[in-house]
């Protein structure tokens, strides 16, 4: 077994200071990022593979795309791109695996397959059975904040003060979960970098994660490929490899525990380098 027990239902491991990095599995055709390229059930299964070889700690699969602009999908359409791709990975994989929904049925219907955590990117507003699923189940859960729905939350999102505001949010949250039987053990945050959230806004939350650290949950994030990177390098997303890097990397060092990513080996390079070199927690 890796560093993260497959049947762990914490995002965490227990202790161990050196980050996680969360692969990404796009099961969609029109993902931001990667669209279409692990569409079929074979594909992704595959693609899920080489990511675990890569050095993944975990895996995030999702069947529905949540980029800007985009429309959500039926249940029964999620379920056909996921459950397929679950079968092909069998009881093979030995890292646990994320399935990034919002909705109940998808939710069961993919832990009762061998999956551990659910990623929602609603913090469990989406959808009212959510909450019974990951509570009954004793899966991990990932709350992130998002302002309105992937179709309009980029249209002009404003705030009093960023940072303030979405860490209360997700400190309700997390009261709110824990009030219903999901233990804080279980509990992740993701403050939802480039969900509903402007270029700059994205920047202070990125400079004040250890606040968000602070809360004593399991603190998730996610830059790769994002529109953030691009304004920063002029950079295609198909050529973000190094800033996705570099910026999960500066999560990290920020107070991050498990960074989001495409582009495993190279997040995996980027943690070993700078733990050889400084160890983990050295931030100056």
């Amino acid at each position: 077994m890796t560093r993260w027990e497959a049947r762990d239902r914490t995002i965490r491991a227990a202790g161990n200071p050196i980050p996680g990095v969360m692969g990404i599995v796009n099961i969609t055709p029109d993902s931001f990022s990667d669209g279409g390229r692990s569409l079929s059930a074979a594909a992704a299964a595959e693609h899920a593979r080489g990511l675990i070889q890569q050095g993944a700690d975990l895996l995030d699969l999702g069947a529905e795309s949540t980029r800007p602009g985009s429309d959500p999908v039926p249940p029964e359409e999620e379920l056909r791109r996921l459950l397929p791709v679950l079968e092909h990975l069998g009881s093979e994989i030995a890292v646990p695996l994320s399935i990034d929904t919002s909705k109940a049925r998808v939710a069961e219907l993919a832990l009762a397959r061998g999956a551990s955590i659910i990623n929602d990117i609603t913090a469990l507003r989406g959808d009212p059975d959510m909450v019974r699923v990951v509570a009954d189940s004793g899966a991990a859960v990932v709350l992130m904040h998002m302002l309105g729905t992937p179709r309009i939350m980029q249209d002009d999102p404003r705030y009093d003060d960023v940072v303030s505001d979405v860490l209360h949010f997700l400190a309700g949250r997390i009261d709110w979960c824990e009030s219903r039987g999901i233990p804080r053990s279980r509990i992740a945050i993701d403050p939802g970098i480039g969900f509903g959230k402007t270029f700059e806004h994205n920047l202070q939350l990125l400079r004040n994660l250890k606040r968000f650290a602070n809360l004593g949950c399991t603190l998730l994030v996610g830059t790769s490929r994002k529109g953030l990177l691009g304004t920063l390098t002029g950079r295609d997303v198909s050529e973000r490899a190094v800033a996705s890097a570099v910026s999960s990397l500066a999560a990290c060092v920020g107070g991050a525990q498990v960074v989001r990513v495409h582009d495993v080996a190279a997040m995996v390079d980027a943690i070993k380098v700078w733990t050889r070199i400084w160890g983990w927690g050295h931030s100056s």
